[in-house]
Order: structure tokens, then sequence, then C-alpha cells
């Protein structure tokens, strides 16, 4: 595949966007791997979603980790169906990816994390009020799996998940490219990883919520329906700051085949590999 060669130089105002999507997040697992070969480290990263639990592993530089979680994992357990939704109300199994994996299976670095001076902030979307919280957390493990778990609690396939006895769920609902929130936390000099090739828009039709999903929650209820307008509107927002270089954007290249809940481990892989190919076009300048 060929790609335009980049130069990015770290400064310390670099902060580095992660968007979700599901297991298109694979993507971004790529991208990261890349990166930590590299040693391409950036002082604050903001992740939502998918993006955020690649990001755990990016921080305690556990390479290769995202990977067996999104592929390996997957391929052993299938943990992507609806049995998973019949059984527990959740097409995903959260006990496995958010306790079993990073306990048991491929146990987690949290003393890595604690450690870092990198800033993590990680995205939810409140269910009282439809808006965006940010969160930071790299001291206590329980809260670090309470917040990402959060983040990934996709609206009507999960369960409403609490942080601090909050309700909250998917990031992605109020803020999926958290782009306009780096740059007000004073990091202008942003890489911003995507999972939607060049071009790509949502259907302008408004999300049709059912009467009985959310009917406590009429503030999450309109976020939901207006999620496409707000996800375009970013998307907008980062092609004209990318155009003007202001920043710079790691996309995949081709259009997307891979579902947000694909279970074709093949293709999975090949889209981990092309995230991988397009951080290698990067070139990082301190």
């Amino acid at each position: 595949m060929l790609m335009e060669k980049k130069v990015y130089k770290i400064t310390p105002t670099s902060g580095l966007v992660l968007e979700g999507g599901g297991m298109r997040g694979i993507f971004t697992s790529g991208v990261l791997d890349n990166f930590m070969d590299r040693g391409v480290r950036f002082p604050y990263i903001i992740g939502v979603s998918a993006g955020a639990c690649t990001a755990l592993s990016y921080l305690s530089e556990q390479r290769g980790r995202s990977k067996y979680s999104n592929i390996n994992l997957l391929e052993e357990r299938r943990y992507i169906g609806l049995k998973h939704l019949l059984l527990k109300g959740n097409i995903m199994d959260f006990d496995l990816l958010f306790y079993e994996f990073p306990q048991r299976i491929y146990p987690y670095d949290y003393k890595r994390l604690a450690q870092g001076k990198e800033r993590f902030e990680i995205v939810t979307t409140s269910c009282r009020s439809g808006k965006p919280c940010y969160y930071e957390e790299k001291e206590n493990p329980e809260r670090v799996i309470e917040i990402v778990k959060a983040s990934s609690s996709l609206p009507f396939v999960a369960p409403i998940s609490y942080v601090d006895g909050y309700p909250m769920l998917d990031g992605g609902i109020s803020d999926s490219i958290p782009l306009l929130r780096a740059r007000q936390q004073g990091y202008d000099n942003n890489l911003v990883v995507l999972t939607r090739n060049k071009g790509y828009r949502k259907p302008s039709k408004p999300t049709r919520v059912p009467p009985f999903f959310y009917h406590k929650y009429p503030e999450l209820r309109r976020a939901i329906k207006e999620r496409n307008i707000l996800y375009n509107n970013q998307l907008s927002l980062v092609e004209q700051l990318e155009e003007e270089r202001e920043l710079t954007v790691i996309r995949p290249q081709k259009p997307i085949v891979v579902d947000r809940m694909e279970r074709d481990t093949q293709k999975l892989l090949d889209l981990y590999n092309e995230g991988y190919e397009c951080a290698a076009a990067i070139e990082f300048v301190q």
C-alpha cells in the first residue's frame, strides 16, 4: 500500500486523539503497536470507547495486548453475539473483557499505568445530561475499569454502566472524536486516529430511539438521535484542520469492510496490519 509520507513533530502540546468504533478499533491497535515499536510517546492521550481500551495497552507499554484481545481472544472465546445479549443483556461479554482478561488471561500492568507521566482522559456520556464526561484515573485499577467499561457501553445492546454512582453510556454518543476537548486542554498539536476512511459520513437521517429505551433520560435520547449530525460535523472539522495543516490524521486508506461488531478475524487482522502500515508512514521528530 503506497501512502503519503508525513512528518509530525512531538512537542509539549502534542495530543493523541483516538476515535472509537467497536471492532474497527483494531485499526488503532495497529497504529499504537507501531508507535510502541518506535518508542513514540505523547504527553496527552484522549480516547473514546474502543479508542480508550486500546490506549490502555499503549499507556502500559504492553505491545500486542490490544491485538490479542481483539483477534486471538475473539477467535478463542467468541465474545460477541446475540447469545450474550440474551443471556447477559450485552452483545459483548463484558465479564470476560473487563475482568477475566485484564486480571487472569493477559494481566494488565496497572503499575506502569500509574507511573506514566502522560495525561490520559476517557470519554463517557452522561445518561442524565446527554453530554460528554471526561475522566482521568491512573491510580485505582477498579475505577479505571469502571470508566473504560462505561465508555464502551454501546446504546441499545449494552446495559447502562455507572461511574461513581452516575449512569453512563458510550462516549461516542456525545463526543466521538474529542479533538475540541484536547484543544481546550491546551493541546493544539494533535494527531488524530480515525477508524473510518476519508470522506465517510453517517446518513443524515436521525437515529430512531424506540419509546421503551431510556424513557427516564430524555437528554440521552436526544443525544442519540442527533449523534449523526455531531459526528459528521466533527469529521468536517478534522478534515478542515487537516487541510490547514493544523493537525495530522491517521485513517484507513480503503473503505472499511469491518463491522462495528465484526467477528471475522481475518478481516480484523487485515485492518490491524493496515493501521500498522499507516502509522509507519509517519516520521516523528522531537
